[in-house]
């Protein structure tokens, strides 16, 4: 079926199930799917999708992009990097009297102080605030969880990892990709004990996946926005 409001257009499928309410769902795809309990009225069903038209704009959106992949960065005034699962815009300062270039958080900007307006000074100046706030955050969350475990990690790295957000090794040293900094602190907490739980469980077994959903009985939501989101975080 097609619906069209507030100018723009979607289609979507309904399907007739028992059950006493609707829900609305969008696959990988970007397909809309009515659930609806048997005998509801087409009325009733376009109601529903209106209600919620603007976070299903929102999600289509999101599957665009995520499918585009990530647009390149260009480093001026009030372009756009992610931080703690926020959206910020950079605020660049120049001064040739600095020591070395840095980065600093605050009024909802990230404030960027350069000796050299230059594309790939900026670019490593990010990189270096990204290394530093995921080391800090995640030593913060290692100590917030670390009375679930009876050992302590041997020791916690921050690396440049292209293909795993976390490691745990049998010596129990864990290395962390910087990019978790981009993540919300909710999902730095779950790399976190993921990896904290292969200290007790090296495999990814039942055993392992019991511990992690003790201590983080809603990790699989975690799981999600890594998923969706991490074409996103990016320099």
């Amino acid at each position: 079926m097609i619906h069209n409001y507030l100018g723009q257009t979607i289609r979507f499928e309904i399907k007739y199930k028992k059950r006493t309410s609707m829900s609305i769902s969008i696959d990988l795809y970007g397909n809309v799917e009515v659930q609806a309990p048997k005998g509801i009225s087409d009325e009733r069903v376009i109601q529903a999708l209106e209600e919620k038209w603007e976070w299903i704009q929102q999600k289509l959106k999101e599957m665009k992009d995520r499918t585009l992949g990530p647009t390149v960065k260009i480093y001026e005034h009030g372009e756009s990097f992610l931080y703690l699962g926020n959206e910020y815009p950079i605020q660049i300062s120049h001064d040739i009297n600095i020591q070395q270039d840095y980065v600093m958080f605050g009024e909802e900007k990230l404030h960027i102080y350069v000796k050299h307006l230059e594309d790939e000074k900026i670019k490593q100046a990010l990189k270096r605030f990204y290394y530093q706030q995921c080391k800090m955050i995640v030593e913060r969350s290692i100590k917030t969880y670390q009375s679930n475990f009876k050992s302590k990690p041997r020791s916690i790295r921050i690396t440049d990892n292209k293909t795993n957000w976390g490691t745990c090794d049998s010596r129990q040293q864990l290395t962390f990709n910087w990019r978790l900094a981009m993540a919300p602190q909710s999902v730095i907490d779950y790399v976190v004990v993921h990896e904290m739980c292969h200290m007790v469980h090296l495999n990814h077994d039942r055993s392992f996946w019991r511990l992690v959903g003790k201590i983080l009985p809603e990790y699989k939501q975690q799981e999600n926005w890594l998923a969706l989101s991490s074409w996103k975080m990016t320099v």
